[in-house]
């Protein structure tokens, strides 16, 4: 005889919701992990300030010192309109400044001030330990293994 599907008022009465199939959806978990992790960031990195872009394009500038904004979009996936107030609030902040880029005359390059590096150091030493407190079920092996992955998909 075949099992038969649970019908709606089963879920409801017995408190049992079946996300069976969302399970086998990459997106799906990709997503809820994300979510999980990104309250946890949100949170932690309020208090310099950051939301997660903000944070991503800090992050970039005080690696590289002299990117560009053309490049800062290519690489973040911003589109330029939404990437030159989040510069201007950088820069009013004092945690950015702009520079003639050395290469190309028509083109600035961004870099982190003093200010800004001091407080990246900082972030970048909470978002690290948050990451690690947010994968502590996972081997160093596993969490290295889900980096990969989640790259491949992107990269």
């Amino acid at each position: 005889m075949p099992i038969e599907k649970p019908r709606p008022t089963d879920a409801v009465n017995t408190g049992t919701i079946d996300t069976s199939f969302l399970k086998t959806l990459v997106g799906y978990n990709a997503r809820r992990a994300a979510l999980v992790i990104i309250e946890t960031f949100l949170r932690e990195m309020a208090v310099f300030g950051f939301k997660t872009v903000d944070f991503s394009v800090m992050s970039v500038i005080h690696h590289n010192p002299g990117v560009t904004s053309r490049q800062l979009c290519a690489v973040l996936s911003i589109l330029p309109p939404n990437l030159v107030g989040l510069v201007q609030t950088l820069e009013q902040r004092g945690l950015i400044e702009r520079r003639p880029h050395p290469s190309d005359g028509r083109a600035i390059g961004l870099h982190a001030t003093a200010a800004g590096t001091a407080l990246m150091l900082r972030a970048e030493r909470q978002a690290l330990a948050l990451e690690t407190a947010s994968t502590a079920k996972l081997s160093d092996a596993e969490r290295q293994t889900l980096m990969r992955l989640l790259q491949a998909i992107y990269d």
